[in-house]
């Protein structure tokens, strides 16, 4: 079994430990007691050295901890070692965790929304809340009343109490029994927890909700905590100042330059799309005047593209329809595709002779009277449709 260090002390940086078992070569070693947290409940694991040796990985296995080692140690059982922590990843895990703990609680006080999970990542940690969506003004005031908590500098305890009897004053009940590892922000938050944490709230230092999200019905907060913080604001001012520069506007002029933009994106794509049904007018005249009527009168023109996809021929087939007596089959070899449009005058009801066509050649699609389109499986069936379509 190995004594974790780290529930009583989350500050110890460094330690000495008794080797218990050494496996895979000396890349996983195993000690009577250790300061590295594993990962476990969310939190990533701690780096640092043992031996001399970099710990890149710590694994959680019940009642005994792994400690797995960049290269082999020379160490056997019963060596005594030293183990250093990388204070800086701790500190930084501790803030978020405990910036967590602070969000969450600040969320039940606020708009009585639960965390249903948590994720801390290497850039930034999310917690997710029972709630399909949160608006400007919510996530605004929960982050202001974190970092006034944050101001206040409420202590950070760590008790072990019966979870019988603790459970009424626990912001979310645990479902094991025994004796519980309790993290209290005083006055503000009661939770079960096996992470590492700060001593109190001034350590956390700035909170700074990033975004919210909908993920599978719940709304996902992102969140920085601390340096990260720090670094997330800068960061953001930056880009904000780079956007302003190659704007030729101030950051404040910005949503309006933006918005200004879009609707000018919006004016361009209605006049090229405009354009393109004035383009797909003319070359569908032309190709109906080339092509001959046929006994029924109707006129009857194939396209083909060797690749690509059938959207660049849907305004031709919508002006193809359009003129008398026509019909158009326009394919693409690659992937095998292909797209029949016919006019209300020419006899041939589009969705209803793709359809048959297709299925007799194992593909599959469909559409309106005027305008179908399909997919095959290969360039045999391909031209299996077109020639039972007549093309």
């Amino acid at each position: 079994m190995t004594k974790r260090l780290y529930y009583d002390d989350a500050y110890l940086r460094a330690f000495d430990a008794r080797v218990t078992e050494v496996t895979e070569g000396g890349r996983r070693v195993y000690l009577d007691r250790t300061a590295f947290y594993p990962t476990s409940g969310g939190q990533p694991h701690d780096t640092g050295e043992l031996a001399g040796v970099r710990v890149v990985d710590v694994v959680d296995e019940g009642e005994r901890i792994a400690h797995v080692l960049a290269e082999p140690a020379s160490l056997a059982a019963g060596a005594r070692v030293e183990g250093r922590v990388d204070s800086e990843r701790r500190f930084d895990h501790m803030q978020q965790h405990t910036g967590q703990h602070l969000l969450s609680a600040v969320f039940v006080e606020l708009y009585g929304l639960e965390t249903t999970s948590v994720h801390f990542g290497a850039e930034s940690s999310t917690l997710d809340l029972a709630a399909p969506s949160l608006e400007e003004e919510q996530v605004t005031a929960a982050e202001m009343r974190a970092n006034e908590l944050v101001w206040e500098g409420r202590a950070v305890t760590v008790t072990y109490e019966d979870a019988a009897q603790a459970a009424s004053t626990l912001r979310k009940v645990p479902a094991r029994s025994g004796v519980l590892r309790i993290v209290t922000i005083d006055g503000v938050d009661r939770s079960a927890c096996g992470g590492t944490h700060v001593r109190g709230t001034a350590e956390i230092g700035p909170v700074l909700i990033r975004g919210v999200e909908r993920v599978r019905g719940n709304a996902r907060v992102e969140f920085l905590c601390g340096r990260r913080a720090i670094r997330g604001a800068r960061a953001d001012r930056v880009l904000l100042q780079r956007l302003a520069l190659d704007s030729s506007a101030r950051p404040e002029e910005l949503p309006e330059l933006v918005a200004g933009l879009r609707e000018r994106e919006r004016e361009l794509r209605a006049s090229l799309r405009r354009a393109e049904e004035e383009l797909a007018g003319f070359r569908a005249r032309a190709l109906y005047e080339r092509a001959q009527p046929g006994a029924d009168g109707v006129r009857r023109v194939f396209e083909r593209r060797a690749a690509g996809g059938l959207e660049e021929f849907r305004a031709l087939a919508h002006a193809f329809a359009a003129l008398p007596k026509a019909v158009l089959v326009a394919t693409v070899d690659d992937p095998p595709a292909l797209l029949l449009a016919a006019s209300e005058d020419s006899g041939v009801n589009a969705g209803a002779a793709l359809k048959a066509a297709l299925a007799a050649a194992g593909g599959r699609g469909g559409g309106s009277a005027r305008i179908a389109q399909g997919s095959v499986p290969d360039r045999a069936a391909l031209e299996q449709v077109v020639r039972a379509l007549g093309a």
